[in-house]
């Protein structure tokens, strides 16, 4: 049973020592003031009985002159000195007035009285007759008044010294207080807060066993207290110190391991070219990283029902041989579980022939880690151990990590080798196209004329066979052209920036080809256009080229760009024209289709404008959304759904 201490605080302390010190001045003061009041009141006593001995003379010298203004005077005379005798006998309120009633003064006083009744009675109440006695009478009369003046003097010289004893002794009470409030201040506040100081200074230097004594039971106790419980726990941190940085310090390693491991598995997968070459880098980084015996990199098919090795290291030859390609369910690697998380197998706490291989070899543990992207499961990753290990969460963390970089990688190898062969098959079908709309036509035309060569000749016909002839001819000559426009059409590339520079090149190889002039006329600034319309918009323009090639007869050609407020390409020649049913393209113009059928694809507007001898204009008017600006706003909001 601890019994609790009672505390004083630093303020009863104080109070309790400045106390007594303050009460006996205030007594003093008291005593102090009330003497001074009677020594004002004795003082004030003491002159107005010298006025009475004044005024004694005065009416004794008024009585003896026997003049007519004297005797008008006196009554005036005797109403002051019975008025200064009532004011002596009571006192005066509305000042210190006042006589100090004792057995000495007193009498005295009473004396004054009974003199001053016979002295009116023989010499101021009637006319004296005889004058002879008066200075005597008058001299005794003063006597009195003079013993009652001495005596109030004598009572006020008492209380003078009474006064000056008790200044004596507020000036020693003065003395003794601070004193005792200074030895008191030292050792209530100077003294705790020194050992405080003398303390802190010790902490500072790293003395943190240091500890104050006990000061008092009051604030400074309690702060003595709150130090050295502070200073206890100082040391303890200060003990620890070494182990906790430690401790920091191997976090702080393992953390920077882990960001160099993933660090070098993510430059492993952004150079990897094919999947193998991945698998093998991949399983050599994993085994150095994760401290494994051995490592075996699994992928799956599609049922998930096989699992064939991509990559091993650190196994022995009979194991990756027998467990090229593993059936799922023949073993405790490659189930196919789509949500299971890392797995750690214990190897001697499982049925020995699902595992006579990894018993053999001496493994003890397997950790299989699955390859997964989003929910589809793509493989697994086995490691391989001779002892008995269990990753710890950051283990896991990190390894889980690495196999979804491996996973991503894998994936984008996947979707590249699908993207490359959808351009392959995107070209070869562009070429087929290409080919079916230009060259086959030509062949087709061709076809026809060396049928009716056969007819021809059959007839012995020599015009028919001349005709027939100059139709061949041309017939190649339009196809070896069309060959050579194919060549330029697959040699010219377009820019995502600006198309100018694909346009300029088409009619230079145009003019190289045909020998016509052409001009070239961009006016307005507008976005580019994306790719894929660049594209088509350039196969139009070669397309109504081809076209003045091979039928306007033109000494001339025209290419206007208009890029504001929509983009607008037209081509214009001064040639011989055609007539248009009607302002229709049918299937007779076989050019003018296909350029209408790109125009389609893109959601351009295509026109055309004809007439017999006035040369051909054709105009394609872009949509407003076929800038690149667009083209990526659209591809963004697909991303972001």
């Amino acid at each position: 049973m601890t019994v609790k201490q009672s505390r004083w605080s630093l303020s009863a302390k104080l109070a309790l020592v400045g106390a007594p010190f303050l009460l006996l001045a205030l007594i003093s003061t008291g005593a102090t003031l009330w003497i001074s009041w009677q020594l004002d009141g004795g003082a004030a006593a003491v002159n107005e009985a010298g006025r009475m001995r004044m005024q004694a003379y005065r009416m004794a010298l008024t009585v003896g002159s026997s003049s007519l203004s004297g005797a008008q005077e006196l009554p005036a005379h005797i109403q002051k000195f019975e008025e200064s005798l009532a004011l002596l006998r009571n006192g005066d309120p509305r000042r210190p007035l006042q006589v100090p009633w004792d057995k000495t003064v007193l009498p005295h006083f009473t004396a004054v009285e009974h003199d001053w009744t016979q002295f009116r009675e023989n010499w101021l109440s009637g006319k004296p007759s005889n004058l002879g006695r008066l200075n005597s009478d008058t001299v005794a009369f003063v006597a009195d008044i003079d013993t009652f003046v001495n005596s109030i003097e004598s009572h006020v010289s008492g209380w003078t010294a009474t006064l000056h004893f008790l200044q004596m002794c507020l000036l020693m009470l003065a003395l003794v207080g601070s004193g005792v409030l200074l030895v008191a201040g030292y050792l209530f506040v100077l003294e705790p807060v020194n050992q405080l100081k003398h303390a802190i200074q010790k902490i500072q230097a790293g003395h943190f066993g240091f500890r104050v004594n006990h000061v008092g039971n009051d604030e400074f106790g309690a702060l003595a207290e709150g130090f050295n419980e502070m200073a206890s726990h100082l040391q303890s941190l200060y003990g620890n110190l070494e182990s906790k940085v430690a401790e920091k310090t191997a976090e702080l390693e393992e953390k920077r391991e882990r960001l160099e491991s993933l660090y070098e598995v993510t430059a492993l997968v952004a150079r990897a070219t094919s999947l193998q070459d991945l698998a093998q880098e991949f399983s050599k980084r994993l085994m150095s990283i994760a401290r494994a015996d051995g490592v075996a990199l699994r992928w799956s098919d599609q049922t998930q029902q096989r699992y064939l090795m991509l990559a091993a290291n650190g196994l022995p030859s009979e194991l990756v041989d027998d467990e090229q390609c593993l059936t799922a369910g023949d073993c405790f690697c490659g189930l196919p579980e789509p949500n299971r998380d890392l797995v750690v197998i214990p190897i001697h706490s499982m049925p020995q022939p699902s595992l006579k291989h990894c018993v053999k070899a001496g493994f003890a543990t397997i950790v299989t880690i699955p390859i997964r992207v989003q929910e589809r499961l793509m493989g697994e990753v086995n490691l391989f151990y001779r002892a008995e290990v269990t990753p710890t969460p950051a283990e896991r963390s990190l390894l889980e990590a690495l196999n979804s970089h491996l996973a991503s990688a894998m994936e984008n190898l996947r979707l590249n080798a699908l993207e490359r062969e959808a351009a392959v098959s995107g070209e070869r079908h562009h070429l087929s196209r290409e080919l079916h709309d230009s060259i086959a036509q030509s062949l087709a035309f061709l076809k026809i004329q060396v049928q009716l060569m056969r007819d021809a000749l059959h007839a012995q016909d020599p015009a028919l066979i001349q005709k027939v002839l100059e139709e061949i001819d041309t017939g190649v000559r339009e196809c070896y052209g069309d060959v050579r426009e194919l060549l330029v059409h697959f040699r010219t590339r377009t820019n995502a920036e600006d198309i100018e520079p694909a346009l300029a090149t088409t009619l230079r190889k145009f003019e190289l080809q045909t020998g016509l002039r052409t001009a070239l006329e961009i006016s307005g600034h507008g976005l580019p256009l994306s790719g894929d319309v660049q594209i088509q918009v350039l196969h139009i323009v070669q397309e109504a080229l081809s076209n003045v090639r091979k039928h306007a007869r033109a000494s001339q050609v025209w290419l206007s760009v208009r890029q504001q407020p929509v983009w607008r390409f037209e081509v214009r020649d001064d040639g011989v024209g055609f007539a248009l049913d009607g302002g229709a393209i049918d299937e007779t113009h076989v050019g003018l289709h296909i350029m209408s059928e790109r125009a389609q694809r893109i959601g351009a507007a295509l026109q055309v404008q004809s007439s017999p001898g006035k040369g051909c204009s054709v105009q394609l008017t872009l949509a407003s959304s076929h800038t690149v600006a667009q083209s990526d706003a659209d591809q963004a909001a697909l991303t972001s759904t």
